[in-house]
């Protein structure tokens, strides 16, 4: 399966683009429905009774309903738009999290997170007086259900955790810790922005509380984010951004908001995001997740034993195959990964390189940075021979230098 002809970038560079896990490049599907968006819909949506604002509050309205289909959300109500999943983190941090705790409870997150799933509760915990903790992982790059059990506790009133590590592509299980998380009657949110480019997501069957992800490393367009909330916790939260369509009246001293969703979409929105948001979902739809997940997994085990033989370089991954996605992470010892991403990229090789907006993992890892290759339907095992080639080039560059 070779899915790179659907891609008009890769007919301008001649790139192995490895670098999905930060965002995903986009088919000619997809940047064809923006552009007959403004050619033909373009107004604002739900602000006029003209007919083309109509149109565009149609095609706004029809993509929620399609992504609350798509990741089996009982109501369209439960989908909010936003900027990206680190401002739908945000909105549950401020929104769920300052009202709902309290002095002495606990959120629980994983090693793992994202700064944008750990920054919000740093700051929440601080205004609370409640307590952040931590679920640290193994030497397989795993949470383990013991420290699952030790963490979430009574007292543990959130539970914030990644579906799939941005750094180490571990899987996590995540309706085995919504599970738990439930019993001892906590709320979970799960940001799956990782995961949803490359596995079919079913809140109800997971059971989580809130869900995020972002559009742009599913193959939409950037600025376009989702949160996913149970109606009954949206209904009572209050709005985190305010004017314009979250509005109901306005009065001198007061202000009535409108009910969900649009009680969370302050102003003017993303719509040629919204619109290419659900051309990504028809794309992804017309391939089918089970095919998707036959290409990763056939490539990434290609990756993994390629990389394996270079004894030079470290592998931040699991040895688990089957809890690990289309993330590889690793190092060439002794050797700085932005010098190797710079060497890669001279060889036509794009690899993201740095802490991955994951500080407290790498520092729990012993290290400050890596080297990144995430992988999507668009490549292949050439791809692949590439960046081996590449890592082979920089290792020689710099043997020399390299303390044994």
């Amino acid at each position: 399966m070779n899915f790179k002809k659907d891609f008009p970038i890769f007919e301008n560079k001649n790139i192995a683009y490895l670098d999905s896990g930060a965002t995903a490049q986009k088919p000619k599907m997809v940047i064809d429905r923006i552009e007959k968006f403004y050619e033909n819909s373009n107004a604002n949506p739900h602000r006029g009774a003209y007919s083309l604002s109509i149109e565009a509050t149609f095609q706004y309205e029809a993509t929620r309903e399609k992504i609350a289909k798509f990741i089996n959300a009982k109501s369209h109500e439960e989908i909010i738009f936003s900027k990206n999943a680190s401002e739908s983190l945000n909105l549950i941090a401020y929104s769920y999290g300052l009202d709902n705790l309290k002095k002495d409870d606990d959120v629980v997150i994983s090693i793992m997170e994202h700064h944008s799933n750990l920054v919000p509760w740093q700051f929440v915990t601080q205004k609370t007086g409640s307590n952040l903790k931590y679920m640290y992982i193994n030497d397989q790059f795993e949470i383990s259900e013991n420290e699952i059990k030790e963490k979430i506790t009574d007292n543990t009133k959130i539970v914030g955790i990644t579906h799939v590590s941005n750094v180490t592509g571990t899987i996590n299980n995540v309706k085995e810790i919504i599970k738990y998380a439930h019993k001892k009657g906590a709320v979970v949110i799960v940001d799956a922005s990782q995961s949803i480019p490359h596995m079919k997501i079913d809140v109800q069957d997971l059971g989580a509380d809130f869900l995020v992800f972002s559009g742009h490393k599913m193959l939409a367009p950037l600025g376009i984010g989702v949160l996913y909330g149970k109606k009954e916790l949206l209904n009572k939260m209050k709005p985190f951004l305010m004017g314009g369509d979250m509005i109901e009246y306005v009065y001198e001293q007061k202000t009535t908001f409108a009910s969900l969703p649009n009680k969370f979409e302050a102003g003017t929105q993303n719509v040629e995001g919204v619109v290419g948001l659900g051309a990504a979902i028809d794309y992804i739809e017309s391939i089918g997740y089970d095919k998707i997940y036959e290409h990763d997994k056939e490539l990434v085990e290609y990756a993994r034993e390629k990389l394996e033989k270079l004894d030079y370089l470290d592998l931040y991954m699991t040895p688990n195959r089957e809890n690990h996605s289309a993330v590889i992470s690793f190092n060439i010892k002794g050797v700085h990964p932005h010098d190797v991403a710079s060497i890669l990229d001279s060889m036509g090789v794009c690899v993201r390189s740095g802490n991955h907006c994951a500080q407290p993992l790498m520092r729990f890892l012993g290290i400050d940075s890596t080297c990144r290759a995430s992988f999507y339907i668009y490549n292949t095992k050439e791809d692949v021979d590439k960046l081996v080639m590449a890592i082979e080039k920089a290792y020689k560059m710099f043997e020399k230098y390299i303390q044994k």
